[in-house]
C-alpha cells in the first residue's frame, strides 16, 4: 500500500444506508408554519435567536408545503380549516412529518366539550408523529417535540429487507 496505508484509516468512514440517509434527514428538518392561534405566538419565539433552533437543523421555516418536510400544527383546528390542513399534507412530499402543537391541535382544548364546530384532534384528519401537550406549551416544550422527531427519524428504515418467501411443509 505504500503511501495510503497510514492515510486511509483516517479517511475511511463506515455506516449503513439507514444511519447515512437518517442523519440527512434529521439534520435539516423543514418546517412548514400552520399557525391558528395562540400556540403560534410561542412557535414563533422558537424561531427567534433566543432559543436558535438552527442548531437542531430545523430553522429554515417555509410557507409553502413543497418545500417542507414537517407540518407544526399549533392551535384550535376548526371542520372549515381541516379540510385546507388535508391538502396541504397531501401537497407535502415524502417522508413527511406532524407535530400536533397545544391541547387544541392535540385533542380539542377547552373547545372540546361545547366547541361543535371544533375538531377533536388533528390525527383526526391527519397523522400525527409527535404530541406537544400544554396551553400554550413553551418553546422548550416544542424543542423536545423537535427532538423527539428526530429520534423517531434515526430509528427509521430507508431501505426495506426483502421479504422472504417461508415454505410449509417443504413444497415449493
Amino acid at each position: 500500500m505504500g503511501a495510503l496505508e497510514h492515510s486511509l484509516p483516517e479517511n475511511v468512514l463506515t455506516t449503513s444506508v439507514d444511519r447515512l440517509v437518517n442523519w440527512a434527514r434529521r439534520s435539516s428538518v423543514w418546517p412548514m408554519t400552520f399557525g391558528l392561534a395562540c400556540c403560534a405566538i410561542e412557535m414563533m419565539a422558537v424561531g427567534c435567536a433566543h432559543y436558535d433552533l438552527d442548531r437542531f437543523g430545523a430553522g429554515a421555516f417555509r410557507a409553502t408545503p413543497r418545500q417542507s418536510d414537517l407540518m407544526i400544527v399549533a392551535g384550535t383546528v376548526t371542520f372549515k380549516m381541516a379540510e385546507l390542513i388535508q391538502r396541504l399534507y397531501d401537497q407535502m412530499p415524502e417522508p413527511k412529518y406532524v407535530i400536533a402543537m397545544g391541547a387544541c391541535a392535540t385533542g380539542g382544548g377547552p373547545y372540546y366539550h361545547f366547541g361543535y364546530h371544533v375538531v377533536k384532534g388533528i390525527d383526526r384528519v391527519i397523522p400525527v408523529d409527535v404530541y406537544v401537550p400544554g396551553c400554550p406549551p413553551r418553546p422548550e416544550a416544542l424543542i423536545d417535540g423537535i427532538m423527539a422527531l428526530q429520534a423517531k427519524i434515526d430509528r427509521e428504515r430507508v431501505l426495506r429487507k426483502k421479504q422472504e418467501t417461508v415454505v410449509v411443509g417443504g413444497a415449493e
